[in-house]
């Protein structure tokens, strides 16, 4: 089992207390992914190819479940439930697998996301990868973490050395919005792009360093609200495709280590307006 480290320099107090109980939860409904990946999954579709396991819904259970205890007046917003609101000025943003296709099919690339909003703000964010015992931690104003290294994103400054991730919309087969268009442009000017299947993954690694930016459309809260944060608070920029500061309502998000983030957009802007 992996062992839960402090962050570096943070305090104890609420705000520790809900790092450690996130931090928890996402270890806990990790293991249990991980422990299940090789297992013969139940597959509903939610719709042509957007899938939902029996996996998905037993993590949530268990996050949604541990938050009650918990936090009982808490507000929950998770990607496979109703959403449950009480007024409260917290609010829990939970997708329990983010990669369900990938974990659907055996395939080991998936992630457990939890954040927490204060009154509209997001003030803590982990993403959890159970197969390489990862467990990437930011809070609002104290920098982003590795389990116990603090995290910078890369320095690459030149677009043509940059790698960079995306991923398709679930509705690809039918929609003239498809990503398809950016994915063409982008794959000239940069020096690779990867499509993992996971997005909240995708930009936990934007943070680490690991991708140089990262751009997706018709993404979910559940999908980027920890990610996000994880970002910014390992130094990169968020925007939304018109270079906008970036909510949880926007449709579109790009994420990037900064230095290259306007010559994303102007890939990205260049092709908006030829469509």
């Amino acid at each position: 089992m992996m062992r839960m480290k402090r962050c570096p320099e943070q305090t104890d107090g609420v705000e520790g207390a809900y790092r450690y109980f996130a931090m928890a939860v996402a270890a806990e409904a990790g293991r249990y992914l991980r422990d299940n990946l090789n297992n013969r999954h139940q597959v509903r579709f939610k719709g042509v190819i957007d899938i939902v396991t029996e996996a998905d819904q037993q993590a949530e259970d268990m996050i949604v479940g541990a938050i009650h205890r918990q936090y009982p007046h808490h507000d929950i917003l998770a990607e496979e439930s109703a959403a449950f609101t009480t007024g409260s000025p917290y609010r829990w943003i939970i997708d329990p697998l983010d990669g369900t296709t990938n974990y659907a099919h055996g395939y080991p690339v998936f992630c457990v996301s939890i954040a927490l909003e204060w009154e509209g703000n997001c003030i803590l964010g982990v993403v959890y990868n159970p197969m390489l015992e990862e467990m990437f931690v930011a809070e609002a104003g104290r920098g982003a973490y590795l389990n116990d290294r603090s995290l910078v994103v890369s320095k690459t400054g030149i677009l043509s050395e940059g790698l960079l991730a995306t991923g398709f919309p679930y509705d690809i087969r039918w929609s003239q919005e498809n990503n398809m268009n950016f994915f063409q442009a982008m794959a000239v000017e940069v020096q690779a792009i990867r499509r993992a299947g996971s997005a909240a993954l995708d930009l936990a690694y934007v943070a680490a360093g690991r991708f140089d930016g990262f751009w997706e459309l018709k993404l979910h809260p559940w999908d980027t609200a920890a990610g996000c944060l994880l970002v910014r608070e390992a130094g990169g920029t968020v925007t939304d495709l018109r270079g906008e500061a970036f909510l949880l309502t926007s449709p579109h998000v790009v994420a990037s280590n900064g230095l290259i983030h306007d010559q994303i957009l102007s890939v990205l802007q260049g092709v908006d307006k030829t469509s």
